[in-house]
């Protein structure tokens, strides 16, 4: 029997931002209505981040979060290692312009002032640079975003795209290192959009750690992880990503029954021919299926990565494994075990998952069946 080793999830959190046990409710006539509940979340630097989920699922509300513009119920949110609520309200303030870039949806440029004064202006709040250089460094980060032609234009003077793009380059007034956009894309046509999603990878690659909330999935693909959040609480992303086609319902429960197990390097996970009782995903880290061969002894046939599974192949044919399976040699492995009972639901709940299984299966199946140039099976686990 495989014993679990898991750590409590707030205890699990690092990275540049951490939500640890977040909750916010909300008090009005009509009664308490909870947005966050509990929510555990690390965002690692240089990460491109898109959470999704519908209207009123919590999105905007841990945005929120994220930035000190409202406090939590209970729980705590450190960026950078510092606690954002522990601060007075003047102080998370300044150190919210210094450190955070913020993205409107409806840009929120000042209509008064050209593009260059409204990109100068969180200089200006926070003192980042020497009055003179302002205009230059304004001038650099339009030129950034291809807007150094309509500097000295009004906002109602170019177009909502570049309106958004202007809010870009006011966002990184300060060179925060954390970007943070707010349905950046909402109220943009398709190549806008496409644009400030370009700039996002850009910004992402030159190190900057960027949370985009958006209800729209195409908006998604680009981003290097996606968180998703439904009715307040966070969608287990591992489940998210191996079963994909699962609705949002049945992935919340699910992540409710899956079990974690931890495994340290070369730790067997299954033995060739023994019984295959759970599904696994992997969470993090990766594992070798191996054979044992005559000639050659131990053969390392594929090896799985973040977000591939096994064990369905003997859960829906009833076999037993047919290699070992164990964590690599590279490092530890985090795993979610599914049991066979919570599996036989899974499929029953979702028709379109049990159908991709059975093909995934399928395809395994008549792989193993052709040799390869060297006469060895191939791709056995691999999805």
């Amino acid at each position: 029997m495989i014993q679990p080793i898991s750590v409590p999830a707030a205890e699990q959190i690092q990275g540049i931002i951490q939500m640890r046990d977040v909750v916010k409710t909300f008090i009005s006539p009509a009664g308490e209505f909870t947005a966050l509940k509990g929510i555990n979340l690390a965002l690692q630097e240089g990460e491109f981040t898109a959470v999704i989920g519908k209207s009123g699922s919590g999105k905007s509300t841990l945005l929120n979060m994220l930035t000190g513009i409202d406090h939590p119920t209970s729980g705590q949110v450190l960026v950078d290692g510092v606690d954002l609520y522990a601060m007075s309200e003047s102080k998370r303030s300044l150190w919210r312009g210094r450190n955070l870039g913020i993205v409107f949806q409806f840009f929120q440029l000042l209509p008064m002032l050209n593009l260059l004064e409204n990109v100068m202006l969180p200089m200006d709040y926070v003192g980042k640079y020497e009055i003179d250089q302002r205009p230059k460094k304004a001038l650099e980060l339009l030129d950034l975003v291809g807007l150094k032609d309509q500097a000295q234009q009004l906002p109602q003077a170019v177009s909502r795209g570049q309106q958004q793009s202007a809010a870009i380059a006011r966002a990184l007034a300060n060179d925060a290192p954390i970007l943070v956009a707010d349905e950046p894309t909402g109220n943009l046509d398709s190549q806008s959009a496409c644009q400030v999603i370009d700039l996002f990878e850009e910004l992402s690659r030159k190190g900057k750690t960027i949370v985009m909330v958006t209800h729209d999935p195409s908006m998604t693909e680009r981003a290097s992880r996606t968180v998703f959040i439904s009715d307040g609480e966070l969608v287990n992303e591992t489940i998210a990503q191996s079963l994909p086609l699962l609705t949002h319902p049945v992935m919340m429960e699910l992540g409710h029954r899956v079990v974690p197990l931890h495994f340290q390097p070369g730790a067997t996970i299954l033995e060739r021919n023994k019984a295959v009782d759970n599904l696994y995903m992997i969470q993090s880290g990766r594992v070798d299926i191996v054979l044992k061969e005559r000639r050659s002894g131990e053969v390392i046939i594929s090896t799985l990565e973040r977000n591939d599974l096994f064990g369905e192949m003997e859960l829906l044919q009833g076999g037993r494994s047919i290699a070992s399976v164990r964590a690599s040699l590279e490092g530890p492995v985090d795993l979610l075990a599914l049991s066979r009972e919570d599996f036989q639901w899974l499929i029953k709940e979702s028709p379109l998952t049990e159908k991709a299984l059975t093909d995934m299966v399928r395809t395994r199946l008549e792989e193993r069946k052709r040799p390869d140039r060297r006469g060895r099976r191939r791709g056995l686990f691999r999805k």
